[in-house]
């Protein structure tokens, strides 16, 4: 029987919540040089094809094709952890999530099993993809992707410090292009969007409020729970 969320329902400007680990839940990230790389991979991916990044990378690496996902893909907010990864997109074109997934996993992992010396998977399986629904998930999803750094970060260091999150960038410490927050920003301070929302003032106080642990539990499908244990 296919695990959970890896069969996945594709359609276009669906919002999707894509995770994956390692095999045998092993590390993904050894060092900073790894998060770096993966990091710089959606960078190339997602910025878009006539950016002068992009053309100077080009111009550096005449031999190197570059992938673009720009007009296929958007990303909302990721989390990088040791073992696991978690990316919140919306899908623009029908093929947009399979073809950006393909991409940067492939590439990721002839990167990590070079550098390490090893060859086989590195992931638990293909990537599982929840194609998102309701509105209740659509803003409790991006609250626990952004509180995930939490169970590595010491007592002392702001979550809005984890460098390999996009969740200092909803809090206005760092201006990240390929990132669009504002599918979730705009829910909150604005009298017309979300009411749960609303009534947390702020998306700081929102994912920083641990008294929400109880409604995130009834907001996310049960199967992620069970996927995300199993």
């Amino acid at each position: 029987m296919p695990r959970k969320n890896a069969i996945k329902e594709y359609v276009e400007d669906g919002f999707y919540h894509i995770y994956n680990r390692g095999v045998e839940k092993r590390k993904i990230f050894c060092d900073k040089q790894d998060y770096v790389v993966f990091l710089r991979y959606l960078k190339e991916y997602l910025l878009p094809a006539d950016h002068p990044n992009l053309v100077s990378l080009q111009r550096l690496n005449p031999k190197r094709k570059t992938i673009n996902c720009n007009s296929e893909v958007e990303l909302v907010a990721f989390c990088l952890m040791p073992n696991h990864f978690h990316l919140f997109l919306r899908q623009k074109t029908i093929d947009g999530l399979k073809n950006f997934m393909k991409a940067l996993s492939t590439n990721y992992v002839m990167y990590f099993n070079k550098k390490y010396q090893r060859i086989g998977p590195l992931f638990q399986g293909v990537y599982k993809a929840v194609l998102v629904k309701n509105d209740s998930y659509f803003l409790y999803i991006t609250r626990y992707i952004h509180r995930n750094p939490l169970e590595i970060l010491s007592k002392t260091k702001p979550l809005e410090n984890y460098d390999f999150s996009s969740y200092p960038v909803y809090c206005a410490k760092k201006c990240i292009e390929w990132i669009n927050p504002n599918h979730i920003l705009d829910n909150f301070n604005n009298p017309d969007r979300n009411l749960s929302a609303n009534s947390h003032g702020s998306y700081k106080s929102f994912v920083e409020e641990s008294a929400d642990d109880e409604a995130e539990n009834q907001c996310l499908p049960a199967e992620f729970w069970i996927d995300q244990e199993s």
